[in-house]
């Protein structure tokens, strides 16, 4: 069975009253997402022991309860903030070596040569700080984190900071960690589109609760949670593999779960795997098959799952496609379909985004 982390935190400020209780895996990335004031940061202070009160436990060891209580410096957790953070009066090899001088031999897991291959730092060691770009500093501070050999990696809005395009540069350094160091990370932000490039685990805050947490592609389709995920973003995550490209027609054809979906041309070799998302406002019903030929590439077969509230003139359906899918039709289609829980539908899916396309929504 995967390792979990187990977490209960009750921490009041004035204002505020921040009380969760939540189990996820102690693997991958888990990625913490919701509105300012949703208590975000707070998790992570709780996380890395800033806060006293509580319980933590992490792979079935105890960190934090009524009788035990493990301190900040011996919890191996690395930090990456916003701000870099790094010292301007050493150059970057000299920042790298800070955490990894002050971690015992006995601990020290990762070490300069490989961390700085992960992160392509080689032509940056002796640079000054100040000679660095934006992007380029965040790496640096990720590789400052990782050199002390944490356990767990905490990442609090690493990239608000950063432009468009660093942003771009700096995420799959974040994937390549996770893959090849095998350190777990919880991420926050706000921002969907590195929640959904980055995601395994989805934990959603909000009023200093936890209002959903569980793998990506089944929290964001829920259909209670269209508040907190934002009508720009209702939809589904998909986790495809990339079959064939046709070139004549700038398509790339796409696996999801036995049926075929088709893309604009991505130059991903076949057997990778692409991450979709799917605008709920983009998937529209239908009882039967097409009857003839049809503008629309993509269609799948799926299942009524849910029937949700209606919001204004429309009402979303969850469908199951092997993965939740999630539509958002009209309350007067819905009357003509008469659908039903556990009815058999077709999925005509309009468009479809790669998730690094949802930049700046």
């Amino acid at each position: 069975m995967t390792d979990l982390l187990k977490a209960a935190f009750k921490v009041n400020y004035p204002g505020f009253s921040f009380d969760v209780d939540l189990q996820m895996p102690a693997s991958g990335i888990t990625v913490v997402f919701g509105p300012s004031g949703s208590g975000k940061t707070t998790l992570l202070r709780c996380l890395a022991g800033l806060e006293k009160s509580g319980h933590l436990e992490i792979a079935g060891q105890v960190w934090q309860d009524e009788n035990v209580f493990i301190p900040v410096n011996q919890r191996r957790i690395g930090m990456v903030f916003q701000d870099s953070r790094l010292f301007p009066h050493l150059n970057v090899r000299a920042n790298l070596m800070y955490g990894y001088k002050r971690t015992p031999v006995g601990f020290r897991k990762l070490h300069l040569e490989e961390v700085v291959q992960v992160l392509a730092l080689e032509n940056l060691l002796k640079r000054g700080i100040e000679k660095l770009s934006g992007g380029e500093k965040q790496r640096v501070a990720l590789g400052r984190a990782l050199l002390t050999s944490p356990s767990m990696l905490l990442m609090d809005e690493p990239l608000a900071a950063l432009d468009a395009k660093r942003k771009t540069e700096i995420i799959p350094f974040i994937r390549k960690i996770e893959k090849e160091l095998s350190i777990p990370i919880i991420y926050v932000t706000h921002s969907m589109s590195e929640v959904l490039q980055l995601v395994d685990t989805m934990v959603i805050l909000k009023n200093g609760k936890v209002v959903n947490c569980g793998p990506v592609e089944e929290v964001f389709s829920d259909i209670q949670l269209r508040d907190a995920i934002g009508d720009q973003h209702s939809g589904a995550v998909l986790d495809t593999t990339v079959l064939e490209h046709d070139r004549e027609f700038g398509i790339t054809r796409l696996d999801f779960m036995g049926q075929e979906l088709s893309v604009p041309l991505q130059e991903i070799s076949p057997g990778k795997g692409l991450r979709v998302h799917i605008h709920s406002k983009d998937v529209s019903l239908a009882i039967n098959p097409p009857d003839g030929l049809t503008s629309v590439l993509n269609i799948l077969e799926t299942k009524v799952k849910k029937i949700g509230k209606n919001v204004g003139y429309s009402v979303d359906i969850e469908l199951d496609a092997g993965r939740p899918l999630l539509a958002t039709i009209t309350r007067k289609s819905l009357s003509n379909l008469n659908l039903q829980p556990g009815q058999s539908i077709y999925a005509f899916i309009k468009a479809i985004r790669m998730v690094h396309e949802n930049e700046g929504l």
